[in-house]
């Protein structure tokens, strides 16, 4: 027998922005190797994240994704749902929203962030501010970029845990980044977002330094960060067409209210029309634009399959939200055309 320790992950109930959480459960194996059904359920306190009143604190944890743990002996990492007493979603559940799991859908997740370091971007002058923006996206050099060294350690432990990372780059404001992960399947490419934050809040505990997800980070003349997501079905990609391609841009459109009450907090303070975005209050759609709501990559528009880009979420978004609310509105496109 030897002891395996496994990282229970979790959202908690905060509002608006939910905080990642976790605890160590140890259980002994002969071996392990990834196994999901003999991972226990485990409660947790939940009157201390905003889950439940201290009279009645008990809520449950459900593995439903493990990866390993590249930084601990014998480690892996439990992604989980949260659950009530009698075994139901908790309201806190996000995931649960995700009503088709198959291969058809495929997410891409592009996750902007800050790097924090006594109160200011890291790379920052320690008064005043640095040139404007320009040099700084996928730079290289000093003064240019800064927090290289987190950000390749970052990758190196995702890829080695089995996350779908599919890159990284150095982001428009210096301190800023982004990592790319890409799943098929609307709970695995969410998953892997989600232990892929995990991570990155982990290993900058060791550097002292504060991930920032807020979507403007720095007011000014300076970029937010969001979290655009590129999606995908079957008939996108392989059917395709340009009335398709049309009827969904269309059928976002008609949606964008119900998609931006879950597309991530303060996101108005990001999505103004300016710094590559449309205003959060207006809609529209173009090839190559990156200053529209949904972009249509000029690969796509060749052929007219491929998928599309919403380039609304926020960087704070919840990506289980973000993934059920485009399904969803995928599927009217489908159900209206079957």
């Amino acid at each position: 027998m030897a002891k395996f320790k496994f990282e229970y992950i979790w959202l908690d109930g905060y509002q608006p922005d939910a905080n990642l959480r976790s605890k160590t459960k140890i259980l002994d194996f002969d071996t392990y190797d990834g196994e999901l059904d003999v991972l226990p359920i485990w409660s947790f306190d939940g009157s201390s994240t905003r889950q439940a009143e201290g009279r009645s604190s008990d809520c449950l944890l459900q593995p439903v994704r493990v990866y390993l743990d590249p930084e601990r002996i014998n480690g892996y990492l439990v992604i989980c749902e949260v659950l009530n007493p009698d075994g139901t979603p908790h309201p806190s559940n996000t995931r649960q929203l995700i009503d088709d799991d198959s291969d058809d859908f495929w997410f891409g997740y592009e996750q902007e962030y800050v790097l924090i370091e006594d109160d200011k971007p890291i790379g920052f002058p320690s008064k005043g501010y640095p040139g404007p923006q320009g040099p700084y996206y996928c730079a290289v050099g000093h003064g240019n970029v800064a927090g290289r060294e987190i950000v390749e350690r970052h990758l190196d432990v995702c890829l080695e845990a089995g996350i779908g990372m599919t890159g990284v780059n150095a982001e428009v404001l210096l301190g800023q980044w982004e990592y790319q992960v890409f799943g098929k399947g609307a709970k695995k490419s969410a998953d892997d977002l989600i232990a892929a934050r995990y991570l990155m809040s982990r290993i900058c505990e060791e550097y002292d330094v504060f991930v920032e997800l807020h979507p403007k980070p720095l007011q000014g003349d300076w970029n937010g960060s969001g979290m655009h997501v590129n999606f995908s079905n079957f008939e996108m990609r392989e059917l395709g067409g340009k009335d398709l391609f049309t009827q969904i841009c269309e059928a976002f459109g008609k949606t964008h209210i119900e998609h931006i009450e879950v597309y991530g907090s303060n996101n108005h303070l990001r999505l103004t029309g300016m710094h590559e975005t449309q205003s959060i209050d207006k809609f529209s759609y173009g090839v190559s634009d990156r200053g529209a709501s949904i972009r249509i990559p000029v690969t796509t528009a060749q052929e007219w399959k491929g998928y599309l880009e919403d380039r609304r979420p926020a960087s704070n978004a919840d990506p289980y939200k973000v993934a059920a609310r485009i399904i969803k509105t995928v599927k009217s496109v489908s159900l209206v055309e079957a």
